[in-house]
């Protein structure tokens, strides 16, 4: 590290053996009216360094591509051809703007579901307009991992033409 080691007090003793403020503080006055600013202002060298992020490195989009074998749900990151992770503060967000379906789609037919994918795809082939939520994978997933610890899960379903 640059200061690595560098005292308080050394610093503010360089700072009066160069004639400057042992605060590293000036005055500072306007290039227009020559009149002085209110208080003082810290002065010094400012280190920067160029950060090599380019955009065409960072750009990404997927239409198709791998999912992963356990989960059913897209890779993840741009080395793998993944898919973008929907997170927690995205999901609240389109909760906010109420947008229960297009966040149902991105959970569920667009992520890990996967007769809600094939059912999709035979609806927009048949021009229909309608989708019925599925279980996601990754419930699966889970529903097996509790299995494996002992806890049977049962899942009820309500008949929707009541």
């Amino acid at each position: 590290p640059v200061f690595d080691g560098a005292k308080e007090d050394e610093v503010k003793e360089l700072l009066k053996e160069a004639g400057l403020s042992t605060t590293a503080q000036t005055t500072l006055y306007d290039g227009h009216t020559g009149e002085a600013f209110k208080g003082s202002i810290t002065v010094g060298t400012m280190y920067m360094l160029k950060l090599h992020h380019l955009v065409d490195d960072k750009i990404h989009a997927r239409s198709i591509g791998p999912y992963s074998l356990v989960t059913q749900q897209p890779l993840g990151g741009k080395a793998q051809f993944g898919g973008q992770r929907l997170g927690e503060m995205e999901v609240w967000a389109m909760e906010a703007y109420g947008a229960a379906h297009a966040l149902q789609e991105f959970i569920t037919v667009k992520s890990d579901d996967m007769a809600g994918r094939t059912r999709m795809y035979e609806k927009i082939v048949k021009g229909q307009n309608v989708l019925e939520p599925g279980i996601p994978e990754s419930f699966k997933v889970l529903t097996k991992e509790l299995q494996s610890l002992g806890l049977d899960v049962t899942l009820l379903e309500d008949d929707v033409n009541k």
